[in-house]
């Protein structure tokens, strides 16, 4: 994937929409694309997390692993498409920490990845950017907190 192509799923990605080019240009800079098979991990629960990913194309569970007692098993907890975003949020706080989900490939996916410092670095010299990213990021966390609730009804 190109620079170009990069670029373009930046802009249609629910995190980026709506930034000018040059902005969008500078982030794209900071990103490499990864190909996953069907069944692959973007990343796994407890992986040290450092990435943000937006999704060009295929479809991915947010999956969490429980230990209920006398029973383990994994509860997903989104199911994300092209230009939705996932990974470690708490990098562009400054503070990376292990992750709490999976997010497992159900078909062939491609995936644009961002260290989330990187990312906090351009946020933190440009603050309209800054709050730009930490909105979308609210809402982002709504959601997901939303199908955590839901996916703990259906235990």
């Amino acid at each position: 994937m190109d620079n170009a192509q990069i670029e373009q799923v930046l802009r249609d990605c629910e995190f980026f929409k709506g930034l000018d080019a040059s902005t969008v240009s500078r982030i794209a800079a900071l990103c490499e694309a990864d190909t996953y098979e069907s069944g692959e991990y973007i990343f796994q629960q407890g992986d040290f997390g450092e990435h943000l990913h937006v999704i060009a194309r295929g479809h991915v569970f947010l999956e969490r692993s429980m230990d209920l007692g006398g029973r383990k098993g994994s509860v997903v907890i989104g199911t994300l498409g092209r230009g939705r975003v996932l990974g470690c949020w708490s990098t562009l706080l400054g503070e990376p920490h292990f992750l709490m989900s999976s997010a497992t490939c159900q078909k062939p996916t491609t995936a644009i990845r961002l260290r989330g410092a990187d990312l906090r670095e351009i946020m933190v010299a440009d603050r309209a950017l800054g709050f730009h990213v930490l909105e979308k990021f609210c809402f982002l966390l709504r959601d997901r907190i939303q199908g955590a609730y839901g996916a703990l009804e259906r235990i």
